[in-house]
């Protein structure tokens, strides 16, 4: 809006015909959020942060304590690992959170404790194979073992 508002002409017709101009102009048509339900009221008080929570959510952040990102963190990796195309992908997986769970150990930050210990490569890689050939073997559709600690 770069025009200015013409003297003798009521601020609120001027704000409307804006509006309308830009409706005919399209402007409204892709927005965020266009056709679909306003959010419910909260039940709760009301919360300044109310807009930097729902940009996070917007776009999938989370503040955590260091050591709980980094169990988030570890637990992904074993994920990934276990559903890795090779043993060297698996292997740079785990090596890499490894590094991170080390330096935790080392240099703990602050906030609740780690409480994991690196994982053990040859177990994840051990665990990897029995998942893979599990999934590979016909007419076999058991899971492989079952859990355990790869520590």
């Amino acid at each position: 809006m770069t025009e200015r508002k013409p003297p003798g002409v009521p601020f609120e017709s001027w704000v409307d015909k804006q509006i309308q101009d830009a409706e005919r102009r399209g402007e409204f048509d892709q927005l965020p959020g266009a056709g679909q339900p306003l959010p419910p009221a909260l039940e709760t008080s009301y919360d300044e942060l109310w807009w930097i929570k729902r940009k996070m959510a917007r776009e999938g952040l989370s503040v955590l304590p260091p050591a709980l990102a980094l169990r988030k963190e570890a637990e992904d990796a074993l994920a990934a690992a276990y559903s890795a195309s090779s043993e060297r992908v698996v292997r740079k997986i785990i090596t890499d959170v490894n590094v991170k769970l080390r330096d935790m150990m080392f240099k703990p930050p602050p906030g609740p404790p780690l409480g994991m210990q690196p994982y053990d490569v040859e177990a994840v890689v051990r665990e990897w194979r029995e998942r893979r050939a599990a999934a590979e073997a016909p007419g076999d559709r058991s899971e492989g073992s079952s859990g355990g600690s790869h520590v």
